[in-house]
């Protein structure tokens, strides 16, 4: 009961303060990020949270799961078909020079064995554009290059997890996960998730065309969150890969129900911005001192590199030769934050029982934190860069006249 009074004690102050940070370089990200830290064992001892904890992988697996359904319900099939050279770059070239960099780094400065430094490369390839939402949320900005990081973040996670699957099962003995790394286990899960994730929706629209049946309008926005509560319990019992099913899924129902997309598209954001938040605060309570003190020097500067080196020099390399700007460039390979992603296989690292598995769930820990920090942070200044000024239909600072009563307000809030 404590943990959620406090996390509604920073839902207030995260959304008093929500109009500021649609202005300024805050965040709420950073507050929840910050708010969890402070509750913890580590400062003021109000909860009490460890890496082991179910409320962890739970809090973070939900949270993934709804980011990338909504991320999903954001993608046009026509226009993906039209500009798919851009996404395949970043995941076919992009993506794979991010995961060797960063290995690299983690064996010559942390001095990690050459398979985990592979899998700390493997867990901080994924990227997740919840935490630079003023670009990937604002129409003002070109559309390719949302859509470049809509569909990169959203495919990159299953790309990946069968990779951190195989290199945890390779790394040394493990505390009962390697029997679920083998390869033909792994493409099970994979194909199982997109089964799914295209097969559901495909069933709930049927249902939706039969004379008898359909929903009311003030229902229909449970539509598509009855078809994703569906797929997420269908995942987990069936073992398929619930990420790629989440993200496919949405993909599939904005593809065939205009109407359904825009019913739930306020509803959706809410929710995931709700499970985002409540993730950020538990993730947040992992951040004790200790942790912190227990990174090295050398891991520190992994810690830099990966943000400001290896995400966007491996990003510009695989987009030599598109029709992006260059400001369009530099944008979509400074955002490539660590997200959700990143932690729940990161916690699969530390709860495998792998011989480095601490040191290497430290550096991943340290990285993702300063990653939300960093990109959570400048999103808002990037934007206005593609002359959006108004991230969240807040008036800015100098505005004397004070918001009036009859603007509108759009819905893409400052995360």
């Amino acid at each position: 009961m404590v943990l959620i009074a406090v996390f509604g004690v920073a839902l207030l102050i995260a959304v008093l303060l929500s109009g500021l940070a649609a202005r300024t370089v805050l965040s709420t990200s950073f507050l929840f990020l910050v708010g969890g830290a402070l509750v913890s064992d580590g400062f003021l001892g109000l909860i009490h949270i460890t890496p082991d904890s179910e409320i962890v992988t739970v809090t973070a697996d939900l949270a993934l799961f709804a980011v990338l359904f909504t991320d999903g319900m954001q993608v046009s099939f026509p226009k993906l078909r039209s500009a798919w050279k851009n996404p395949a770059r970043a995941l076919g070239l992009g993506m794979p020079l991010a995961f060797v960099f960063m290995a690299l780094v983690t064996h010559y400065l942390v001095g990690l064995d050459w398979t985990t430094s592979f899998l700390v490369g493997a867990v901080l390839a994924p990227t997740d554009p919840v935490f630079a939402s003023a670009i990937v949320g604002r129409k003002e900005v070109p559309a390719r290059l949302r859509q470049l990081l809509n569909v990169e973040s959203g495919i990159n996670d299953g790309l990946a997890l069968p990779v951190v699957l195989l290199l945890i099962a390779a790394a040394g003995p493990t505390a009962g996960h390697a029997e679920s790394a083998s390869p033909s286990k792994i493409a099970l899960e994979l194909g199982l998730g997109l089964a799914f994730g295209t097969l559901l929706p495909l069933l709930v629209n049927g249902l939706v065309r039969f004379r008898l049946l359909g929903a009311e309008p003030k229902l229909q926005p449970l539509l598509p969150l009855a078809t994703g509560v569906i797929l997420y319990a269908v995942c987990h019992l069936t073992h398929a890969n619930p990420y790629l099913a989440a993200f496919s899924a949405g993909a599939v129902l904005a593809s065939l129900s205009t109407e359904s997309k825009e019913a739930f598209e306020p509803l959706g954001e809410s929710l995931a911005e709700l499970a985002k938040f409540a993730a950020l605060l538990v993730f947040g309570a992992l951040l004790t001192p200790t942790l912190f003190g227990d990174l090295p020097i050398g891991g520190y500067v992994a810690v830099v590199l990966a943000i400001v080196l290896i995400r966007p020099a491996s990003l510009l390399i695989s987009l030599i030769g598109t029709g992006l700007d260059r400001k369009e460039k530099l944008a979509a390979a400074w955002f490539g934050p660590k997200g959700f992603a990143s932690v729940v296989y990161g916690l699969l690292v530390l709860q495998s029982g792998i011989p480095q598995a601490e040191e290497a769930y430290t550096l991943i820990a340290v990285c993702i934190a300063f990653s939300i920090i960093a990109h959570s942070s400048t999103d808002v200044p990037v934007a206005r860069a593609f002359n959006v000024d108004a991230i969240a239909g807040v008036p800015p600072l100098d505005d004397a006249r004070g918001p009036a009563p009859h603007r509108k307000q759009t819905p893409h809030a400052r995360t």
